[in-house]
Formats: structure tokens, C-alpha cells, sequence
């Protein structure tokens, strides 16, 4: 009987609504200072005690929760650091792939997990303030990962724009709207430079081609009318050539008139006469050639008379 009264003290004392509101309370305050002392893994295990161990509905709470899980998985000192990110003047502690920071991938779930139940929460601000956050995880999570990062762009601009929507007067979600519209207007630009740039270059590349093509052609012309000029003054030169061999050979051909001394010297050597008898010979017909060329000149030269006639 004790024993049963025992048990029905402890059961009686963890149903009670006084204690139960006790316990939350206490909870809370432990979670709180936990918070504001930067001992985040206490927070994070009394916000997760106090909101699924004792099912306390409190949307402030949960949202206390998914911060101080997302400052474990980011490793960040503020929740509000896109501009500096984004400007390049400061980069979030330990910022990189999740696959790398296995161990704390369980607070990036629960920061995740709970930002999204509190997307729909009743109270405009800490709805405004789980779109804001989302936003800014889309636009980290479009940092580490390239092949998906417009995907996550346009994710993280859509939290932005749902967070104004919830609350037009939460100024850090209006800001990080903004800066990434201009971010990404910024973005395009660059790609129509480079897309430009591209363009000029090959363009430029495109004229550099033709001109060396026409400078190939106007050499290879150039060569081709040599080679022809060549070829022309070659067959010019072998007609030549051969017009000569013609006329050579021609010469050739034609019979060579006899000389007639030598045709007299062969008639003495058939007569069996001896070269010195041949050769007084002919020394004799030349004599008597000259004295007759030597008389016809004297007889041409005589004048005749006039008064005797002709016969």
C-alpha cells in the first residue's frame, strides 16, 4: 500500500499542470542563458527537452532552438552575416560542404527541420524570421554546391520574399532581398560581359583567320604565277634550244662544196704523182692564175681613142 502510494506521488507530481508548468519554465530560463552565454549544445538539449520531451507548444522557443542548432552547424557568430558574405568583407567560420562537417550535420537538421515547421507558425514574426533563415541557408547551400546553385538562388530568394510577406517590417529580410536581387542583376551582367567578351574575341579570332587565309592565298597565288612565269621562260628557252638544233642539223645535211685545189690534189694523188711534184705543180697553176688576174686588169686599164674605131 505504501509502495502504490509511492508511485502514485511521482506519477501525480509529472502530470500535474503546476509542476509540468514549473519544469517548462525552469526549461526555458536554463535554455535562455545558455543561449545568451554562447554554450549552444546546452541550449540546443534544453529547447529540445522542454519542446519534444514535454511537447510545450512555444514558437519562440522552436525558433531559439533552430538558431542556436544552425550557429552549431555553420559554426557563424550571427545569423544575419549574408552582406559581409556576399561582399566578400568576412567569411562565416568553417563555411564549407556539409559533407565535411559530419559532425555537426544533426544541428543543421534540426535548424532545418524546425525553420520549416515554423514557416506556417500564427505569429508574423517568427514566421518572417524562419523564411529569413531559410533564405540564407538556400543561399550558402548555393555557395556549395555549383551544378545546383541557381536552383538554390531562386530557393533563397523566394524565403526572402515570404519572409516580407509574413512581416514587410523585418528589415534583415528586406535587406538580404534586395542584395541578392542586385547580386544577381550584378551576376547577369557579367555573364552577358564574358558572353560579349566571348563573342569579340571570336569574332576577332574569325577576321585574324581570314586575313591569314587571304595572306596564305595571295602567297600561294603569288607562287603559282611563278612557278607559271618559270615554266613559260623554261618551254621559251627549250623552243630556242630546239630551233637551234634544227638549223645546226640542217647545216649538217646540206652537202659542204668541194674545195678545188683539193679536188686537183686528189686527181695527183690518183696519178700517182709525189707530193713534191704535186706541189711544184700547183705552185705553177698559181703563178699562171696570178699573171692572168695581173694582165686582165692592165688590159681593163688602157684608155681608148676616140677617133679610131671599136674593131
Amino acid at each position: 500500500m505504501k509502495y502504490l502510494l509511492t508511485l502514485l506521488l511521482v506519477f501525480s507530481s509529472i502530470t500535474d499542470p503546476v509542476t509540468k508548468i514549473a519544469k517548462s519554465n525552469r526549461l526555458k530560463k536554463e535554455a535562455k542563458v545558455a543561449l545568451n552565454e554562447g554554450n549552444l549544445e546546452s541550449a540546443v538539449s534544453s529547447y529540445i527537452q522542454l519542446l519534444d520531451s514535454m511537447e510545450v507548444v512555444d514558437d519562440v522557443a522552436r525558433l531559439n532552438l533552430a538558431n542556436a542548432a544552425y550557429l552549431l552547424s555553420y559554426g557563424g557568430d550571427n545569423i544575419g552575416l549574408m552582406s559581409d558574405i556576399s561582399s566578400g568583407k568576412k567569411q562565416v567560420q568553417d563555411s564549407a560542404a556539409l559533407s565535411q562537417i559530419s559532425d555537426d550535420l544533426q544541428y543543421f537538421n534540426i535548424a532545418d527541420t524546425n525553420y520549416r515547421t515554423l514557416k506556417d507558425s500564427d505569429e508574423p514574426t517568427v514566421a518572417s524570421s524562419a523564411f529569413n533563415q531559410m533564405g540564407i541557408i538556400s543561399y550558402k547551400l548555393s555557395e556549395q554546391s555549383p551544378d545546383e546553385r541557381e536552383s538554390f538562388i531562386q530557393s533563397s530568394l523566394s524565403h526572402f520574399k515570404g519572409s516580407l510577406k509574413k512581416n514587410p517590417e523585418n528589415e534583415a529580410a528586406r535587406y538580404n532581398y534586395e542584395l541578392l536581387k542586385k547580386l544577381i542583376r550584378q551576376q547577369e551582367e557579367e555573364e552577358k560581359q564574358d558572353q560579349d567578351q566571348d563573342k569579340q574575341d571570336e569574332q576577332k579570332k574569325d577576321e585574324e583567320n581570314k586575313d591569314q587565309e587571304k595572306k596564305d592565298q595571295e602567297k600561294k597565288d603569288q607562287q603559282d604565277q611563278e612557278k607559271k612565269d618559270q615554266e613559260k621562260q623554261e618551254n621559251q628557252d627549250q623552243e630556242k634550244k630546239d630551233e637551234q638544233n634544227k638549223d645546226q642539223q640542217k647545216q649538217d645535211d646540206q652537202p659542204q662544196e668541194e674545195d678545188p685545189m683539193q679536188k686537183i690534189k686528189d686527181k695527183l694523188k690518183e696519178m700517182n704523182i709525189s707530193p713534191e711534184k704535186a706541189q711544184m705543180i700547183l705552185e705553177a697553176m698559181k703563178n699562171n692564175e696570178v699573171q692572168y688576174v695581173q694582165q686582165n686588169k692592165r688590159k681593163a686599164s688602157k684608155r681608148k681613142r676616140s677617133d679610131k674605131p671599136d674593131w
